[in-house]
């Protein structure tokens, strides 16, 4: 039958796209009418009282704001609990094989940050079919594409958020690779953090984790603030001593910045033993737990008046 042939066709199509890490303007575009796809925009903005999405998205995209997939002030990087995010899940209609594909505003490579974490998150409770708009909602506009203010309704999934420890690092597990050396540590944050001239405002220690390598998430993307091309990620992994020859622990702050390193090196260079330590080094420096390149207590001193100020 002609028709079935075509719908086959249609769902294997919509799959394969779907599947990529990450996909174009024009690739989602041209899979806006199947029914099966879930876009997630992320964007947590709000202009003139309304939220960016409110003035503008993909037609069909669900909102989803970032803050719902984070924790709390005191760690941000911290997972929601699993009821929280089986609820989340249930409410944009998402079971363990429906293509997803999540869209952030676009605006720098932090920005990209939140759209890995997202789609970390939702790897890690058994989502299987996952990709990330490159570029964002910047890039869907200066494409020419059309924007939607209708607001779309799915019906709820019966989804069942199930861990998978395979890409979680807990602080004992970060801990035992510290003491065995059984992992890479790979602190993805700008250099500043890593070297204790500065921290985050929740963190009780500057510095790092004891022999972390120091590989900013800023490297992978272009000036526009895409990712860059497969080719040319494995020409910058190799330029900063990135391999996929060890098991990996991604950690930064908060989760937030690791989840790109996460992407890159699991998702475009299919390193199959990476995991994200999502509570990172807020989580760290607050337990007491062993740090290098800790300023002395004049510094320290220095640096806590300057991130009381808000002047870091």
């Amino acid at each position: 039958m002609p028709w079935l042939l075509s719908l086959l066709l249609s769902l294997a199509s919509a799959s394969a796209i779907a599947a990529q890490p990450l996909v174009t303007p024009a690739e989602l575009a041209a899979r806006l009418g199947d029914s099966r796809l879930r876009i997630v925009d992320i964007r947590n903005d709000q202009i003139g009282g309304k939220s960016t999405f409110e003035l503008g998205h993909i037609a069909g995209a669900l909102h989803a704001p970032y803050s719902k997939w984070r924790g709390p002030a005191e760690s941000p990087g911290k997972l929601p609990t699993v009821d929280a995010l089986t609820a989340l899940i249930q409410s944009l209609s998402i079971d363990r094989t429906t293509p997803v594909v999540v869209v952030y505003e676009g605006t720098d490579s932090t920005d990209f940050g939140s759209a890995a974490r997202v789609y970390w998150t939702l790897k890690a409770t058994g989502v299987s079919t996952l990709s990330v708009l490159n570029g964002g909602m910047t890039a869907w506009r200066a494409a020419g594409l059309p924007i939607s203010t209708e607001t779309s309704v799915r019906a709820p999934s019966g989804f069942q958020v199930t861990l998978d420890a395979r890409l979680i690092a807990t602080r004992d597990e970060v801990a035992q690779a510290v003491r065995n050396r059984s992992a890479r540590l790979l602190d993805t944050r700008p250099a500043a953090y890593f070297t204790g001239e500065t921290r985050h405002s929740a963190a009780k220690t500057p510095g790092t984790i004891v022999g972390a390598k120091n590989v900013s998430h800023e490297v992978w993307f272009t000036q526009d603030a895409k990712l860059l091309a497969t080719d040319d990620i494995k020409q910058v992994a190799q330029r900063v001593g990135v391999h996929t020859d060890q098991p990996t622990i991604s950690f930064c702050n908060t989760g937030h910045w690791a989840a790109t390193n996460w992407f890159v090196l699991s998702e475009l260079l299919g390193h199959d033993d990476v995991k994200l330590y999502p509570e990172s080094v807020v989580d760290w420096s607050n337990a007491g737990l062993a740090m290098d390149n800790v300023p002395n207590r004049l510094q320290q001193f220095w640096l806590q008046l300057k991130v009381a100020s808000g002047v870091l």
